[in-house]
């Protein structure tokens, strides 16, 4: 299959973002989330991307927005790109980590106020195959967070799971091609450098 066959979509995980109670959608990035997002700017400006997506969250939006600015082009906002709400946000967790793994070891189950894997994977999905129908064969920027960003990858190849979101970083760049059946063929991770989890 030829290369100009494929469509590619770049998921761009948010830069450093300070975490605000109660601001999940509000919250910008910190300063060097900033200086990050320039370099994600630079990073992708060669790849040539004519389109753009993005969670509504401030932080996925501002770490793409310098990219599309250098394209003249709009960042296209999809509240199903949103990303996975963990639990009621008064709900607390003593361990976040292993509060995740639940989630990961089991794709059905949700803390009480929060989505499941299955229930935040099926919006998330509906969204990539929409864009993968409407942008054969070209390049489309995605403004993403990590949870939901890896159960979209697990969706396309289940060896994406708890290990691979504890070890992406902020910010973070994944080069997905797929073929003409929607079918993943190449993953490319672009982004050198940043802070783990």
């Amino acid at each position: 299959m030829s290369r100009e066959s494929r469509t590619t979509l770049y998921f761009v995980r948010h830069a450093e973002s300070a975490y605000v109670e109660g601001q999940e959608r509000e919250r910008g990035l910190t300063e060097r989330g900033c200086r990050d997002a320039a370099i994600v700017a630079e990073v992708l400006s060669r790849e040539k991307i004519q389109w753009f997506y993005s969670s509504p969250y401030r932080r996925a939006v501002d770490t793409i927005q310098e990219l599309a600015d250098r394209s003249s082009a709009p960042v296209l906002m999809e509240e199903d790109l949103r990303e996975r709400q963990l639990s009621d946000e008064r709900v607390k967790h003593a361990n976040f980590l292993e509060s995740k793994l639940r989630l990961y070891l089991d794709p059905s189950f949700a803390y009480p106020g929060g989505e499941s894997g299955e229930q935040a994977v099926s919006r998330a999905v509906a969204v990539i195959n929409r864009i993968l129908n409407n942008h054969v064969g070209q390049k489309v920027a995605i403004g993403t967070h990590g949870d939901v960003m890896t159960l979209i990858f697990q969706h396309y190849d289940s060896s994406y799971g708890y290990e691979f979101w504890k070890s992406t970083t902020m910010p973070d760049i994944y080069k997905l091609e797929f073929n003409m059946e929607h079918e993943l063929v190449q993953v490319t991770r672009l982004w050198q450098g940043g802070e783990n989890i």
